[in-house]
């Protein structure tokens, strides 16, 4: 399964795509909005582990982003289970390279559709910490809307923040 996208592509990680992704993925600014389970440093291991647990997934819900050749970024979902099962989270990171180009917002948008086309869901959501600005213009670009802010709900790198969540 591909998704085409203006400039870039999005396919299931593969074999070949672990110098990229560590490349990509070890920038310190990357994850500074991320979750912890996010590697800090992103070893060679680290990309190797995740692109092998990606390949093995049973239905296709993470997407390695491909400009000229090279992952530089992932975007996928998280389906959830038993009464939320109607559900899914959004997640997405990108190489700083490729920030400010509207790239995200169109990936965002055609994830949606493909989650929407392909798993019985009502609703997809993402949450987003409150000084990642620019993820939350992707979302609004992409069509989502500001449900709620959660109030000092998450810490991250020692300082505790708001997380907005939107959904479509």
């Amino acid at each position: 399964m591909e998704l085409q996208g203006n400039g870039f592509l999005l396919r299931g990680w593969q074999t070949g795509d672990e110098a990229s992704l560590q490349k990509h993925a070890n920038n310190p600014k990357v994850p500074l909005f991320l979750r912890d389970r996010f590697p800090r440093p992103y070893t060679m291991d680290d990309a190797k582990f995740w692109i092998n647990r990606a390949q093995n997934q049973p239905q296709l819900t993470n997407f390695a982003i491909i400009v000229n050749g090279e992952a530089c970024g992932g975007i996928g979902i998280e389906l959830m289970s038993g009464e939320s099962r109607i559900t899914a989270e959004m997640g997405y990171w990108l190489g700083e390279e490729h920030w400010g180009k509207g790239l995200m917002t169109e990936a965002v948008k055609l994830v949606t559709a493909y989650a929407f086309e392909h798993f019985p869901l009502e609703r997809l959501e993402a949450g987003v910490y409150d000084k990642n600005t620019a993820s939350m213009r992707v979302l609004e670009k992409a069509g989502y809307v500001k449900e709620a802010i959660l109030h000092r709900s998450v810490i991250k790198n020692g300082e505790v923040m708001d997380k907005h969540l939107h959904k479509i």
